[in-house]
């Protein structure tokens, strides 16, 4: 080990590289989160040997580009195999096969350089004491924090999201978010760094134990939490949930209406019987919301006054005076007639999947958006409750499509109080890869942080009906075509969260930074 220690590209390259990689295992649906004490701390360690330039080859080229490299490293291990599924979504069309291996490498490649520059700020400081696991706690999260919020954000594998297996220690969620549980629980994953030396120092004894109790205390509260919460439900009003389980494939080789009426005999709709149906994104892959019109006797003939349909369509906005068209995906609620009770159209949109950055450039290049036709969706104005009909007591829907379940803390305003959220997703994109695993992760979070019931549509993902515990009440997993009927829900409570949002993780982290600050004296004067 000794011998590998001074070399240069293990150092730098191979280790972080491999940890990186091992890092992945931490998520869903692996969830070993315990690897995560060895990455993490590990990580620490080579940052250390790079500071002291114990490698012997590059001790007189010691820079502090090699500490970018080694941060770079380690994210590019972490995002290729973390993100790899991003790639899949390219293959279902010949026009974009040959963008696979670009997609595959860059796209990590320009993740990887959040990592790198929380090396690089971190580097020239290290050292084996709480101070160094504190300070690179606070810069890790805070760039992970602009990783979800630069540009169009993408706040995917949070470290806190490694915990989606024990529902119990994420309850402190509804009061802290998952960015602030993701500063914790990095210095927890840090914390056996400060034992890499032959001599223990009582100070980290005490540092370590005071995280474990602060864990435990946090798994005890959540168990209670859980057990003594009660939730209620509209007992004539339900909600059924479907998952048809269609292949891309299908979308081409079958007729939208021969995939209407599978979904419409999934749905098993009884016409007494109050019920929102809830199918999933891209259910009509031929038709504009302007032309499914042509259904109405189908939907007349399977559905009653009694039922309303949330689905996923594209719309189209026409301005034939400034000769400009506006394409957005949208989630529409329809009744039995087809007629459009309400419309959302969505605000985060996904770079090149749903819209083409730079698009006057691109586009002459031959470039479009992955998904179906040239022209870019365009973003929503904002999202606002959807209130149903009084035959559905006017309760509240909160519309969420696809990855827009991702942001924590932007899904919502602190006045809005949804009985429900409904988010429709089109996971057929990444087949049997760990992104729907992922995914569906986010969901959960969600569901704890703002203390709400989230019904969940996804085709070729999982679809669940989850409470706000995060306890996932009913669930189909990617391959299941069926069903989830259940109660509406009726609108539980606010949370802390929900009321502050991310303010709350701001403030913990000048708590974090008072606690640097405190210790560093300390040190400085012993």
């Amino acid at each position: 080990m000794k011998n590998l220690l001074k070399n240069k590209y293990f150092v730098i390259y191979f280790a972080p590289f491999l940890l990186g990689t091992i890092t992945v295992l931490s998520f869903a649906p692996f969830n070993l989160t315990f690897l995560n004490f060895f990455s993490f701390s590990s990580l620490l360690f080579l940052i250390l040997i790079l500071k002291q330039g114990t490698a012997s080859k590059y001790r007189n080229k010691k820079s502090n580009k090699y500490f970018f490299h080694l941060g770079c490293s380690f994210g590019f291990g972490f995002f290729l195999f973390g993100n790899y599924w991003i790639a899949i979504a390219l293959t279902h069309d010949e026009e974009f096969k040959n963008l696979i291996i670009l997609a595959l490498i860059f796209i990590p490649l320009f993740l990887s350089l959040f990592f790198g520059i929380i090396t690089l700020l971190i580097g020239p400081l290290a050292k084996r004491n709480i101070t160094f696991v504190l300070l690179f706690s606070i810069i890790f999260s805070l760039v992970e924090f602009l990783r979800g919020n630069l540009l169009t954000g993408f706040p995917w594998n949070l470290i806190s999201y490694t915990w989606v297996w024990s529902l119990e220690s994420v309850q402190i969620l509804s009061h802290i978010g998952t960015y602030a549980f993701s500063l914790i629980s990095i210095t927890f994953f840090c914390s056996p760094f400060l034992f890499f030396a032959k001599k223990v120092d009582i100070k980290n004894v005490i540092f370590l134990t005071t995280i474990i109790i602060i864990f435990i205390g946090n798994y005890f509260y959540g168990s209670y939490k859980i057990n003594n919460t009660e939730f209620y439900f509209e007992k004539d009003i339900y909600l059924k949930i479907i998952s048809p389980n269609f292949s891309l494939s299908q979308h081409k080789s079958q007729s939208e209406i021969s995939q209407l009426n599978k979904l419409i005999r999934i749905s098993n709709p009884e016409k007494s019987k109050k019920t929102i149906f809830i199918w999933p994104e891209g259910v009509f892959y031929e038709s504009y919301l302007s032309d499914i019109e042509k259904y109405k006797d189908l939907f007349k003939d399977k559905f009653s006054e009694n039922h309303l349909i949330v689905l996923g369509i594209n719309s189209l906005q026409k301005d034939n005076e400034l000769k400009d068209h506006k394409y957005f995906n949208s989630l529409v609620v329809l009744n039995n007639q087809l007629e459009v009770i309400n419309l959302y159209n969505k605000i985060n949109l996904v770079p090149f999947g749903e819209f083409l950055p730079f698009e006057k450039f691109f586009s002459k290049l031959g470039l479009k958006k992955i998904t179906r036709g040239y022209n870019s969706f365009s973003s929503g104005s904002d999202r606002k409750l959807i209130n149903l009909t009084d035959n559905f007591n006017n309760k509240s829907v909160l519309p969420l499509i696809c990855y827009e379940i991702i942001y924590s803390g932007k899904i919502k305003n602190k006045n809005q109080l949804p009985d429900v959220a409904i988010n429709i997703s089109e996971d057929a994109w990444f087949g049997d890869s760990i992104g729907p695993h992922q995914h569906f992760s986010k969901a959960i979070y969600r569901a704890v942080e703002e203390g709400i019931f989230i019904a969940r549509s996804a085709n070729k993902g999982f679809s669940a009906f989850i409470s706000p515990s995060g306890q996932i009440e009913k669930s189909l997993n990617t391959r299941e075509t069926g069903n989830i009927e259940v109660h509406f829900p009726q609108f539980f409570e606010k949370t802390n969260f929900s009321q502050h949002g991310n303010k709350i993780y701001f403030l913990i982290i000048f708590m974090y930074i008072f606690l640097f600050l405190i210790l560093r004296k300390i040190e400085t004067n012993v």
